[in-house]
């Protein structure tokens, strides 16, 4: 009973900790700078503003020495309110930034995932040539077969051979860090939420400035000559911008302007999903008219191989062996297109 008591009050912090080393390091850097100059303005905000120094009035009176000390409350208002707006402010970026990498990075992702694939076909093709070759060679041997025979499924070894290292080297070259599983459009929706709660929380601290409620407490005490009681002294003001109403109202249309321009921003990540939708369909679109080519070479590969089934004279055999290897590509290049295919719109269903 104690090892399970212990295992849940165990359990919020190895949540936690798992979620600090799940964070982006650049968005807990970035997030730690919004904090701690969010943290100083605010310091200065809730904290008294001491004042001092010796007065002369105009009248006559004797010079005073005056100390004091006043606080706003809609600095202590602003204090408040300049945390929130940080903290917005790095929930925006965190997931800004979360959007941005899977969007840059999709087409990316998809193409290593296709190449990889293509990988497994040409080695399945390879294998199955090797035994075609095998078997060319046992009749070579037996005089059954030409050396031509046999140079015509090389040929083919070479290209497959050949489409592996082009297919290594592309994989090689691209660089597809790892990715959230989040789909795209509920990653763009809550950048676009976060939007909206940061230029509210900016609204607000904006607002602040309209009006203020002040105090002012002190002493003050006469130097010339000199006084030995010090008087308390004390202030309180109330201040109104006459413009507050009409301020307001431009923070509110300037709030929904900002939204309006994300959305049609060119490098904004929602335009960006637009334009990854549209290349994503368009990629769908040249592969099932690959497909479709490579449907008629297909067939056309197949008849002639009917009319070869047994072949009986070392020609027959030849053509069958040409036949065979060329399918051994077409197969390669058709379930390239299929994989691609079905990768893209499962990815274009999923994130959109």
């Amino acid at each position: 009973m104690k090892g399970k008591l212990w295992f849940v009050l165990l359990l919020p912090v190895l949540v936690a900790a798992a979620a600090v080393r799940a964070q982006n390091p650049a968005d807990a850097a970035y997030c730690n700078y919004l904090i701690e100059q969010a943290q100083a303005q605010s310091d200065l905000l809730r904290t008294p503003t001491a004042s001092g120094g010796l007065t002369q009035s105009e009248t006559g009176l004797p010079t005073q020495l005056v100390g004091g000390a006043s606080l706003g409350l809609s600095s202590l208002r602003k204090a408040g309110l300049t945390m929130e707006a940080a903290r917005r402010n790095c929930d925006l970026y965190k997931t800004t930034s979360s959007a941005q990498l899977a969007i840059q990075y999709a087409t990316a992702h998809l193409e290593k995932d296709a190449l990889n694939n293509r990988l497994a076909l040409i080695d399945q093709a390879s294998r199955q040539l090797d035994a075609l070759m095998e078997k060319t060679r046992s009749m070579l041997a037996e005089q059954n077969a030409t050396r031509l025979m046999l140079f015509t499924l090389q040929t083919t070894k070479i290209k497959l051979d050949a489409d592996r290292a082009d297919t290594q080297l592309k994989i090689a070259g691209i660089y597809s860090p790892p990715l959230s599983d989040t789909p795209l459009k509920q990653l763009v929706n809550e950048k676009q939420a976060n939007e909206v709660a940061e230029q509210q929380a900016l609204d607000k601290l904006n607002r602040q400035n309209n009006w203020d409620v002040a105090l002012q407490v002190g002493v003050h005490q006469q130097v010339n000559p000199v006084a030995y009681t010090p008087q308390p002294y004390g202030a309180f003001s109330v201040s109104y911008n006459l413009a507050g109403s009409a301020i307001d109202r431009h923070l509110d249309r300037a709030a929904s302007a900002y939204g309006d321009w994300k959305k049609v921003e060119e490098g904004d990540v929602v335009r960006n999903l637009e334009v990854l939708r549209q290349q994503v369909a368009d990629a769908i679109a040249a592969q099932n008219s690959k497909l479709n080519d490579l449907a008629r070479e297909q067939q056309e590969i197949e008849n002639n191989l009917s009319a070869v089934a047994s072949p009986d004279t070392s020609a027959a055999v030849d053509f069958n062996n040409q036949l065979t290897a060329a399918m051994l590509l077409v197969r390669v290049e058709t379930g390239d297109a299929t994989f691609r295919v079905t990768t893209l719109k499962e990815f274009l269903a999923r994130n959109f």
